[in-house]
């Protein structure tokens, strides 16, 4: 008996239930990757435009979206700005802009709503002012917010075919926005702490050059004005400087202007005083180390001539570097080369040189401590800074200014007196502007009520007793003062002493003072300013 064969199952109708399910999986599937490339993008850089033309054509480029666009709002006009789009060769699109309620694009940022086209040439308001856009295609645009109802944006978009899942696309383009508008957040955060660095930074520069300029630089003497003249021409250009002078007559101070007020101000300023380390660990602070180039480098460290580079490194106390380490330096300041401790690769750097000393360095070449060399390389543009006994007339203002600049530390009144200005010119001053600094420092301590006096001064332990009492104009006696009694054409008495004594005699009367010595009124009045006399008032 022949058995039959089975028929054939008829082929299963498909259900459309289960085709539309398929194609919403897979187009989950396939936006749950492109949210991952999203974020990818989006966390690369915090360059905002290059990375939202990165988003875009990762998009486009996998099939995702067939047209994209990302506009900004404006904060200073309202309107938005096109800031990326996916194709490259539309240009310039950065001047195309939609103010609020202009077209489609414009709807959304006023409305902050999403506008969701099943057909974008089926509405009259879309502006094609790009030519990006198929009329053919439905038209997604949702608003780019930072927070709940901050809008920063708009971000518009095609899908690349027309279906059914329409709103599944929109949902998509809504989150993809949210990254975007988190990304325009960083972004803005970082640029608001990128400016307040820039105005922070421009700012204290402003107060570094403002500190370190030539006004604040004290000295009205011929010595100090020729230094004055030579600081201001040499730092227009790179050339070597060496300041010579005792210790303590401002060469730091001189140096730190020459930087500030030089083309190189922009660049670090780099001090280093030579006399203060052995060769072993000079040669390490100059030049940098190695990782293990000795015991206890753990890491690799750079030196001042590398941080120094672009600017101006200032090497005080150069006279006191041995011969041996004086060739090491010659190197650098003749090529501008180097190699750190431990290492063989060399470095080159573009740097200025100041230097300074307190040293015979004439004497120290012919003694043979000094390497000849070396010396005409530092001695290129040398300036002699002239020791405080030498500028006796500048004590007066160099005072005041010590006892304002301590006033302020100490948050209160001080003020110094004429007749203690007066026992200040008198002393020798061996360890210049420094010493006079520590005892005005010494003499605010001492001073309970404020006011400086010869008796405060005394306290200090400075030698008043010895000195002549002379200058006593600074506050009104009773009985006549002794400047009165001073012989005007004696050649012993300097010419502020001179100045007051006349004024005295004169009963205070400018033009009469100015005839006793000789001057115009314009003259004495002119030394009245720069002598800092404090006139009487009667």
């Amino acid at each position: 008996m022949l058995e039959m064969p089975e028929a054939p199952t008829p082929p299963r109708d498909p259900n459309p239930a289960d085709s539309g399910d398929a194609a919403r999986l897979h187009l989950l599937e396939q936006q749950l990757a492109a949210l991952f490339d999203v974020s990818s993008v989006l966390s690369r850089s915090l360059e905002l435009r290059e990375t939202l033309r990165q988003v875009l054509r990762t998009l486009h480029d996998r099939g995702r979206v067939c047209s994209g666009m990302v506009s900004l709002l404006d904060p200073d006009t309202g309107d938005l700005l096109v800031a990326a789009l996916h194709h490259d060769d539309i240009s310039p699109f950065e001047k195309i802009r939609y103010r609020p309620g202009e077209g489609v694009i414009g709807q959304v940022l006023e409305n902050n709503e999403p506008c969701v086209l099943q057909r974008l040439g089926d509405e009259p308001r879309f502006l094609d002012r790009l030519g990006l856009f198929d009329a053919d295609l439905p038209f997604i645009g949702v608003p780019v917010r930072i927070g709940q109802d901050d809008i920063a944006g708009v971000y518009a978009l095609q899908p690349p075919e027309v279906d059914a899942l329409l709103p599944q696309r929109a949902r998509f383009a809504e989150m993809v926005a949210n990254l975007i508008g988190q990304a325009v957040r960083l972004s803005r955060s970082v640029e608001d702490e990128r400016r307040a660095l820039r105005e922070e930074r421009d700012t204290l520069r402003r107060q570094v050059k403002g500190s370190h300029g030539f006004d604040n630089i004290i000295g009205h003497t011929e010595r100090m004005r020729l230094v004055f003249e030579q600081v201001r021409q040499v730092a227009k250009w790179n050339t070597t400087v060496l300041l010579r002078g005792e210790s303590g007559t401002g060469k730091e101070l001189i140096a730190s202007a020459i930087h500030y007020n030089s083309p190189r101000n922009g660049g670090p300023f780099v001090k280093l005083n030579c006399a203060a380390l052995p060769d072993n660990l000079l040669e390490s602070e100059l030049f940098g180390h190695e990782k293990g180039a000795f015991t206890g480098a753990q890491a690799q460290r750079k030196g001042r001539f590398e941080q120094a580079d672009g600017g101006t490194i200032f090497l005080d106390e150069i006279g006191e570097i041995s011969p041996a380490f004086q060739a090491k330096l010659l190197r650098v300041l003749q090529e501008g080369e180097f190699e750190r401790v431990g290492g063989g690769r060399t470095l080159k750097v573009d740097v200025r040189i100041i230097a300074a000393t307190n040293r015979n360095l004439e004497q120290e070449v012919r003694d043979g401590m000094f390497r000849e060399d070396l010396y005409y390389r530092l001695n290129v543009m040398p300036i002699l800074m002239p020791a405080l006994r030498e500028r006796v007339e500048d004590i007066p203002e160099l005072a005041r200014f010590l006892v304002a600049k301590l006033a302020k530390r100490q948050g209160r009144e001080l003020s110094i007196t004429d007749s203690a200005l007066a026992v200040l010119m008198r002393h020798h001053w061996p360890g210049n502007v420094r010493e006079l600094e520590n005892c005005m420092e010494r003499a605010a301590v001492m001073s309970e009520g404020g006011i400086i006096d010869r008796d405060v001064l005394n306290l200090t332990g400075l030698d008043v007793g010895s000195l002549p009492e002379v200058l006593l104009a600074a506050t009104p006696t009773a009985g006549p003062s002794p400047a009165a009694d001073i012989d005007l054409d004696a050649p012993d008495v300097d010419e502020r002493e001179r100045v007051i004594a006349a004024l005295e005699q004169a009963g205070w009367v400018q033009a009469k003072a100015a005839r006793l010595l000789g001057m115009t009124p314009r003259q004495i009045a002119y030394r009245i300013q720069t002598m800092k006399i404090r006139v009487k008032q009667f």
